[in-house]
């Protein structure tokens, strides 16, 4: 059936852009023309005025007009005087004050010549404002994502730092090459072991996990589409939740662990974490790699330190840093700030709706705001201090903050069922999103980078001594 169904509908296929477009409604405001009751101007009512008597209470009396022109004649004579004795004591009879006979004299040296070090240029420059940058409301294009699980627990969506896009739709993984715009099947897994329940790209863009439904996790090569390994009982059921540290690849499953696993050696299961008691739907390594934020369907939040993981953890003991209980609802949205390195966003489910944030060294919770709707992903901008958020019902939208005051910038609409996914693109621009409504839409949100670039960074290679296992 499934099979049936992606023959008409091709994955990964352009589709025309869906504009978010008001409805029309018919106004219910009365027409300004229509006014019959009232006039343009207001006219009072004269009948009480006796203009006869106004007029001549306002003429001088006949006795005062002989004393008022005697007194106004001397007035006249000694202002005219006064106007005579100012020019030729202070102006000396010149009629223009501010006439130049000749070019006015150089300014000498100092801050005010005309050098580069001028302070007021200077300052000037400092204080010239930003241009503000054009926010598109609408998606730049969409795909055709048929099949696409909606499920808000599980992870099918990442952007590569080749930029490579992968999604899982069903038992198969498509990617997706942003550069030349074309589309190509990874795998497509038995029905026994799937759905594909999440997708993760290694720091160096080439190698990719692949969690699945039955618990196993499996390492491909997206060059060569060669599976190099799977990992095995590492989970008890579905691994909904992936994210890498270098060589370590961290896994979240339905059974509340989180497990490091190094996929250089053969027993790659070298860490445990346990303080969830169900399924774990959200995990994000910090920018360091130092500190490891979990969050799972019992509306709990974990900050983990990887120095005080452990392969056999004693009983009843707890190793989590901090432990957040504010959420009320599952926590799947994590975003570390790449310009505060102990800032760390966090959005609840449907019983939640808030976006929370938390200062990890000291364990406050900063802020919190209630967004009205389910929040499903958060992502920060690399360039500039702002949020994008991706929410459910009622409006299906991307919502972007303005950081630390959370004014809204902009509302993207255009998905018609609840946003499941979000990626960013390896320069920080572009944001994919994928919702219930079986599309992939691309939004270009977080502007152009200004000079962009390219500096070549060493990636570290997780898979480089692959050929020593056995």
């Amino acid at each position: 059936m499934m099979r049936s169904r992606m023959r008409f509908r091709a994955p990964l296929r352009e589709v025309g852009s869906t504009v978010f477009i008001p409805p029309l409604r018919s106004s219910s405001l009365p027409n300004p023309l229509s006014r019959q009751s009232s006039a343009d101007r207001f006219i009072p009512n004269r009948s009480a005025m006796d203009f006869d008597y106004a007029y001549y209470a306002l003429q001088p009396h006949p006795k005062n007009r002989e004393k008022e022109n005697n007194s106004s004649a001397t007035a006249t004579t000694s202002k005219e005087a006064y106007r005579k004795l100012l020019a030729e004591t202070l102006l000396n009879n010149r009629t223009r004050i501010l006439a130049f006979k000749s070019k006015p004299p150089t300014p000498t040296d100092g801050f005010l010549s005309g050098t580069t070090s001028d302070p007021l240029t200077s300052s000037f420059h400092l204080t010239k404002p930003k241009q503000r940058r054009y926010i598109s409301r609408t998606e730049e294009r969409g795909l055709e994502a048929p099949d696409l699980v909606d499920d808000y627990y599980l992870n099918l969506l990442d952007w590569g730092s080749s930029n490579v896009l992968s999604l899982a739709l069903g038992n198969t993984v498509y990617l997706w090459n942003a550069s030349n715009e074309s589309a190509s099947e990874l795998v497509t897994i038995d029905e026994d072991v799937g759905p594909v329940t999440s997708v993760s790209w290694a720091p160096d863009g080439q190698h990719i996990a692949v969690g699945l439904n039955n618990s196993h996790i499996q390492l491909w090569d997206s060059t060569n589409s060669r599976l190099l390994r799977t990992l095995k009982r590492v989970h008890r059921s579905r691994v909904g939740a992936l994210a890498w540290n270098k060589n370590i690849l961290t896994t979240g499953g339905m059974d509340g662990k989180i497990v490091n696993n190094d996929v250089r050696i053969r027993s790659h299961a070298i860490q445990t974490y346990r303080g969830h008691t169900l399924e774990v739907c959200g995990l994000k390594w910090s920018g360091s790699g130092q500190q490891l934020a979990s969050g799972g369907n019992d509306n709990l939040l974990h900050i983990w330190d990887l120095s005080m993981s452990s392969s056999s953890p004693p009983p009843n003991q707890n190793q989590y840093v901090h432990r957040f209980e504010g959420h009320m609802a599952a926590v799947k949205a994590l975003a570390w700030c790449p310009f505060q390195s102990n800032l760390l966003a966090s959005g609840g489910g449907g019983s939640d709706r808030c976006i929370k944030f938390w200062n990890t060294r000291t364990g406050a919770c900063l802020n919190s705001i209630n967004t009205g709707s389910q929040v499903s992903s958060l992502l920060w901008n690399k360039n500039e201090r702002e949020l994008l958020s991706s929410h459910g019902l009622t409006q299906n939208q991307l919502t972007l903050w303005k950081y630390p005051s959370m004014l809204k910038m902009a509302e993207l609409t255009g998905h018609t069922s609840r946003v499941l996914f979000m990626a960013q693109s390896p320069d920080g621009c572009t944001v994919a999103s994928a919702a219930g409504d079986e599309t992939l839409r691309f939004w270009n949100v977080f502007g152009t980078p200004e000079d962009a670039k390219h500096v070549p960074k060493e990636n570290p290679m997780p898979f480089s001594s692959y050929n020593h296992i056995r």
